[in-house]
């Protein structure tokens, strides 16, 4: 029986119903992008969304490959893009649930601007941003998140810039849901990626993933899981963050929820 026609029970696993079919996964092995786009599609599943309604918005970037993976509507949009076109869907199509799903080169360097005036807007789109800290689709370049000190293709030596705090741009810039995971445990992404759905105004969901092709490669970590145990240890939770000096915080992501706010007027204007 061609798979497509199968009822929901009859598939191997709850989530397969979301899925192209045959089922395609284009992923370097162990890039943590995957597990956000297992992660997403649980809160989907658990959310009970008609999918018929849910729309995935990506621009140019390693995290586009999710559109060979479900089978939902995904826009496949310009570099940098994703953040306008899907505030146009939005608006003009309400009812439909708009998921922006980028890279952080895509959705907060070339997109940067974007970002900032979505987070403005505070329009009821939920996005999640897979932070890797490099353009690693077009070849492990300097970004804006690029932690001081790390190599890219770009910066050999290593980089001098000052990291951009995504999180606390777009709170600052007015997002109503803010939040940073790392790519596991997953049932934190999860349930954050839920909030972020029913929260009726911009909500934005950070996530650090492990790039082992690039990023590892040139900062010397030999494999995808030393690469997530880093991150690992890199990790403070906001909790703990509060109770840290400034010193101790050095070169530390913070997680957690940052902001979860009622919606501004602007976003119910628009």
């Amino acid at each position: 029986m061609n798979q497509l026609a199968m009822s929901q029970s009859e598939y191997a696993h709850p989530l397969d119903k979301y899925l192209r079919q045959p089922y395609v996964n284009l992923f370097c092995p162990g890039c943590g992008e995957s597990q956000v786009v297992f992660a997403l599609l649980r809160a989907i599943d658990e959310l009970a969304l008609d999918r018929d309604k849910v729309v995935i918005v990506c621009g140019v970037g390693c995290h586009n490959i999710i559109r060979t993976i479900v089978d939902f509507d995904v826009a496949s949009v310009l570099h940098g893009r994703a953040l306008p076109f899907a505030t146009g869907l939005k608006l003009t199509r309400p009812e439909l649930t708009v998921i922006a799903f980028t890279g952080d080169g895509d959705g907060g360097t070339i997109g940067g601007n974007h970002l900032i005036h979505t987070a403005r807007r505070d329009t009821d789109i939920t996005h999640i941003l897979l932070n890797n800290f490099v353009y690693a689709n077009t070849g492990g370049q300097l970004a804006a998140t690029t932690p001081l000190g790390s190599k890219t293709t770009t910066s050999v030596n290593g980089n001098v810039e000052r990291p951009l705090d995504l999180c606390a741009l777009v709170a600052t810039a007015g997002a109503s849901y803010v939040a940073r995971w790392n790519t596991h445990p997953t049932k934190r992404l999860v349930n954050s990626i839920k909030e972020g759905i029913r929260n009726p105004g911009y909500s934005y969901i950070e996530t650090l993933c492990a790039c082992p092709t690039l990023y590892a490669k040139h900062n010397g970590i030999d494999s995808a899981g030393e690469m997530m145990k880093q991150l690992e240890e890199a990790s403070v939770t906001k909790a703990a963050a509060e109770k840290m000096s400034k010193e101790e915080l050095k070169n530390k992501f913070v997680l957690g929820n940052f902001v979860q706010r009622q919606p501004s007027e602007l976003a119910e204007a628009v």
